[in-house]
This record gives C-alpha cells, structure tokens and sequence, in this order.
C-alpha cells in the first residue's frame, strides 16, 4: 500500500478512508434526531475521533467494519438508531 488506510466499499472496490464521511454521516444522524448544528458537530467529531484511533491500528478496513465502530462508538442512542436506518435505506 501506499501509506493510506485504504477501505473495502460495499461493492468491493478499494478507496482511501475519508474521516470527512464519516463525520459527515453522524452529523446528519444527529440534526435528523433534532439536535443543533452545535452539538451534532460535537457528537460527528468525537465517533470521527473514536473511528480514526480504530482504523490507525487496520492495514485496511471494510465499510461494514466502520459502520460497526461508529454505532459502537455512538453514546446518542436515537442518534446511533437514525444512522442505522439510513445505512439501511441507501
């Protein structure tokens, strides 16, 4: 590899991780469940964080893995239940 973390998509294609998605994920998760344009940064930065150290320690990841860590990592319960059905819907 080439130095990045590089993840397995769900139709098998290589990519490089991008935190920016994830964070981007989670913020929509929490502004879905009615929390501020404040505190959803706040959520989407910490699981980003928490996601970030996880994959530091993978040669390579799948996105089912992270999608794993980030409901693992999600303390906001209607947050974590909004991230999950939109994952199911797209």
């Amino acid at each position: 590899m080439d130095g990045k973390k590089h993840v397995v998509n769900r139709v098998g294609k290589k990519e490089s991780y991008d935190e920016k998605k994830v964070y981007a994920s989670v913020y929509a998760a929490a502004l879905n469940c009615e929390y501020g344009e404040r505190e959803s940064e706040v959520i989407a930065k910490v699981v980003m964080e928490k996601v970030n150290a996880w994959a530091r320690k993978k040669k390579e990841v799948n996105s089912q893995d992270i999608r794993k860590m980030v409901l693992k990592s999600l303390k906001k319960k209607d947050v974590a239940l909004m991230y999950k059905h939109h994952l199911d819907l797209s």
